[in-house]
């Protein structure tokens, strides 16, 4: 039989454990993702992949075609850590796609990817020049 004294006394103890929840879940949440710290060094990491895609290959003067097609892959598997990065790593990817099935010859791919890589350049500076 549960006495009137021993009720308030266990719920007094099972409160603050209630109370603290939403503030473990913040905390367990925070460190999951990362935090600000964490995706700071994210965009980092992945604008040295990026740095390090766009540097290899062949001359993109002098074979933009091939140029093109070696971007393509390497930037696919780049993980990039936003929303915002990973829709101008997209576009960029479509653009050297677009730039190869053309051979290196059409003006509008040739504007795709220069607009771009303008875009990736503001997210990582100088990764696409």
């Amino acid at each position: 039989m549960i006495t009137t004294g021993s009720w308030p006394r266990r719920r007094s103890r099972q409160l603050p454990v209630l109370a603290l929840a939403p503030g473990l879940t913040l905390v367990m949440l925070l460190a999951a993702c990362g935090g600000p710290a964490a995706s700071a060094g994210a965009v980092r990491r992945a604008c040295a992949q990026v740095s390090a895609v766009l540097s290899d290959g062949p001359d993109p003067d002098t074979d933009p075609a091939g140029y093109a097609e070696a971007q393509i892959l390497p930037l696919r598997h780049i993980k990039a850590p936003d929303k915002a990065f990973r829709a101008a790593l997209g576009r960029l990817d479509a653009a050297y796609r677009q730039l190869f099935a053309s051979q290196g010859q059409s003006d509008a791919a040739t504007s795709a990817v220069a607009a771009a890589s303008k875009k990736i350049n503001r997210i990582c500076p100088g990764a696409a020049s």
